[in-house]
């Protein structure tokens, strides 16, 4: 969420935060309506403290008419008079300001001056990493290998949840397990991040802080009778571990990392992507997430990126970093790296991560904040979090990157020792 100061002072920056994603005609209204009520705050607060004042002149009458001996009534009907429009106008603005702050919930954030202006065909690849392979006719599409090797059923998966869920059997349900402990391994082994098992179940106010409610509702799978959500994704309860909260700045920057299943209703919707294990309603994926200083953050979404490739890189994943231009950037993000891996039989480069900052957008919302030395008045902290990585795009990737002549999928050397042995 954006301070309001922004709307009160810097709403030509607003405006044109909102330019640089493409919505700017689709949110001025918006802008209009919430500069026209935050307007209407001040005059109530403004004619409130010129109404006060007044009530306590009439206050100091009434006292010296008693004291004299002299009626007083119609002065203290007076009072009341303008006791009442006092209360009027303390629900207007209360009105207001909670119109203005419904209304801040709609507006996305504010883009870093790095990113590039307008829609995804501005986005831009800056770096890359191995070779893709050239073979991919003569691969077989990691759904149908998946099927021959008894390691993905899909049929089934759809039988007991609808499609777009998956069953993996066997060495596929080991495969999950072994990604699972190799990529928690190596984030809290030599990352530094601390690990935490949260909840996949949570509430209103914890998916407001990450930015999912009240804009994204429709999006996510709700247990209406209690109010609560599964979650899209271990970013939600992670950040939302110190929501109301204040840090010390000796605790920054802080990671802490989590393995989760994630639940999207929006799969598939786009009509396209929707074999295999490319675009699901249900997935498995260890999430990074890191509390900052606004002075670290930028350096930190280097660091958090730098992390997660290192991890396609021990899955021999050839991948490249892009960088999202403003308008293919999420809801609550200031920047975002997508990294891409290929897989060969599609044809096509697969986002497997989004690694992000935030800047202040989320602290705002779910109230996390840190002390930058003792004495001194608490600041909103930096998010920022990234996928490394989601698992579903990646099994697809490895069963088409690492396909042998014999049949055979060979996995990684970093992750045979998790999964006892060499092959699929």
């Amino acid at each position: 969420m954006h301070d309001i100061r922004l709307l009160r002072d810097q709403l030509d920056h607003l405006r044109e935060g909102m330019r640089r994603r493409g919505r700017l005609e689709e949110l001025a209204p918006v802008l209009d309506r919430a500069d026209a009520l935050e307007k209407e705050r001040r005059a109530a607060i403004t004619e409130v403290e010129a109404q006060q004042a007044q009530r306590n002149r009439i206050t100091q009458e009434v006292a010296q008419r008693r004291k004299a001996g002299e009626d007083a009534s119609e002065l203290i009907a007076a009072g009341r008079a303008v006791g009442e429009s006092i209360a009027a106008l303390e629900a207007r603005r209360t009105a207001a300001e909670e119109a203005v702050q419904q209304l801040l919930y709609e507006l996305p954030n504010i883009t870093l001056p790095e990113v590039p202006e307008g829609d995804e065909s501005n986005n831009r690849v800056v770096s890359s990493w191995g070779t893709p392979r050239e073979d991919g006719a003569s691969l077989v599409p990691h759904w149908d290998k998946g099927a021959e090797l008894g390691i993905i059923d899909l049929p089934r998966g759809a039988k007991v949840a609808g499609s777009g869920f998956i069953v993996y059997r066997g060495a596929g349900a080991k495969l999950v397990r072994a990604l699972m402990n190799m990529m928690l391994d190596v984030h809290t082994g030599e990352h530094g991040y601390e690990e935490v098992w949260v909840p996949v179940v949570v509430n209103r106010a914890t998916m407001t802080g990450t930015g999912q409610l009240p804009k994204f509702e429709d999006d996510m799978y709700a247990l209406n009778e209690e109010g609560m959500f599964l979650i899209p994704t271990a970013e939600v309860p992670v950040t939302n571990l110190y929501r109301d909260e204040i840090l010390e700045a000796a605790d920054l920057p802080r990671g802490l990392c989590a393995y989760s299943p994630c639940f999207r209703r929006e799969a598939g919707s786009a009509g396209k992507d929707t074999r295999g294990l490319l675009r699901v309603h249900q997935f498995d994926k260890v999430e990074l997430v890191r509390y900052a200083t606004p002075e670290t953050s930028r350096d930190e979404l280097e660091r958090l990126t730098r992390e997660a490739e290192t991890m396609l890189e021990r899955l021999e994943l050839p991948y490249r970093r892009v960088l999202l231009a403003a308008g293919d950037t999420g809801f609550s993000s200031a920047m975002t790296y997508d990294l891409e891996v290929f897989a060969p039989a599609v044809g096509k480069w697969l986002e497997v991560s989004s690694c992000s900052v935030f800047t202040d957008f989320q602290a705002r919302r779910a109230n996390i904040r840190y002390r930058p030395a003792a004495g001194e008045k608490p600041r909103f902290v930096h998010t920022l979090n990234g996928s490394a990585l989601a698992f579903s795009r990646i099994i697809a990737s490895i069963i088409e990157h690492h396909q042998q002549p014999d049949g055979t999928v060979r996995l990684p050397a970093a992750l045979q020792p998790y999964f006892g042995r060499a092959t699929l």
